[in-house]
């Protein structure tokens, strides 16, 4: 760890919370990939392209938390049966609905967000900017995510609400 300049034993708190994330993204990841394999109806190709679109970010994430792990001279969680165990998340039937699979995303969202700001306040702790910056921009990448995600389930009449002054 010298070669970073960190503290090994606040350094392995920061990677217990990253393995989780990597859990998370592992699970959510395969989520992506059932949902785009079986949606239907009229959202169809709409949703089939975003759904691809949402795992190939979720692919080079798990990447770059693994390669984090490893930069911080830890070895990161690498069975599916670890991520089950381990992730935040549920798998989801292959069976449901465009509407419900938005709304399984976003509760989804909402606990790999959790994760993110524990990652990022453990990590502070520790002095770990680099791990506070790659999760950081994970963090808003995501928000945007959710917000466009949410406004699609919107109906028209809904509206944002003004800031009262």
């Amino acid at each position: 760890m010298n070669y970073l300049g960190l503290d090994k034993e606040k350094t392995a708190k920061t990677v217990s919370e990253l393995n989780i994330l990597l859990a998370d993204y592992h699970i959510y990841y395969q989520k992506l990939r059932n949902f785009h394999w079986n949606v239907i109806g009229k959202n169809f190709f709409d949703l089939h392209e975003k759904f691809e679109e949402l795992y190939d970010e979720a692919k080079l994430k798990v990447d770059e938390i693994a390669e984090r792990i490893l930069t911080l001279r830890y070895q990161p969680t690498s069975n599916m049966s670890e991520y089950l165990k381990d992730s935040n998340l549920k798998e989801s039937p292959s069976d449901i609905s465009d509407s419900k699979m938005i709304e399984i995303l976003l509760e989804d969202h909402g606990l790999l967000l959790k994760q993110m700001r524990k990652v990022v306040e453990i990590a502070d702790k520790s002095g770990d900017e680099g791990t506070i910056d790659l999760i950081g921009a994970y963090i808003r990448e995501l928000e945007k995510t959710s917000w466009m995600l949410d406004a699609w389930k919107m109906k028209t009449s809904d509206q944002h609400k003004p800031v009262k002054k």
